[in-house]
């Protein structure tokens, strides 16, 4: 079991910095992938930003007054530049980020990375529909499993306020799918 403690005080001191940083690196780059890729749905931006998240650890850790988990923090790290990462792209390309979105996940049909299927292409676009808070609680809840206690630690949101948005999003998405199921 790892000492979070410990790995925390390792990250900070700088003759065990390095090696405690692949230890992080090992320890949550794949939770981290699969959280920004829910929101920016390319795998090599993906990757851009996974890599952004964990130069920003490195460079901020000595910032990190272990108010709130390990995970946590970083979750939120790679949330902000996922979220930062689509503005910059929908800007360059002078559209807006719901429509990149849009258009990202038109490509998840050709990504060789994906393997969902058509329903699973369906409740991606009904995932964008959706304000971004909503697209977030959803994708945590219903994809990753976190439980509203977890939601409210990492989003800093009340344990009621995140299971409303849930629901109101849920009734959202069965809407949006009810709407289009001849796609499917």
């Amino acid at each position: 079991m790892l000492d979070e403690k410990k790995l925390i005080h390792n990250l900070k001191q700088p003759s065990t910095r390095e090696a405690a940083y692949y230890t992080l690196v090992g320890l949550y780059k794949e939770r981290l992938y699969w959280n920004i890729r829910g929101i920016v749905k390319d795998h090599d931006d993906t990757d851009d930003v996974l890599q952004n998240t964990f130069i920003k650890v490195y460079k901020n850790i000595q910032n990190f007054k272990g108010e709130s988990k390990l995970y946590t923090w970083l979750y939120r790290i790679s949330t902000n530049e996922a979220i930062n990462s689509i503005n910059k792209k929908a800007k360059r390309l002078q559209i807006s980020s719901q429509e990149l979105q849009k258009k990202a996940i038109d490509n998840l049909k050709t990504d060789v990375y994906f393997q969902g299927d058509s329903f699973e292409l369906l409740l991606q676009k009904a995932i964008t529909t959706l304000p971004n808070k909503q697209q977030q609680v959803f994708r945590m809840k219903y994809f990753e499993k976190h439980t509203f206690e977890e939601l409210s630690e990492i989003l800093d949101t009340s344990v009621g306020g995140l299971k409303s948005s849930y629901h109101i999003a849920v009734k959202k998405i069965k809407q949006f799918l009810k709407t289009n199921e001849t796609f499917y």
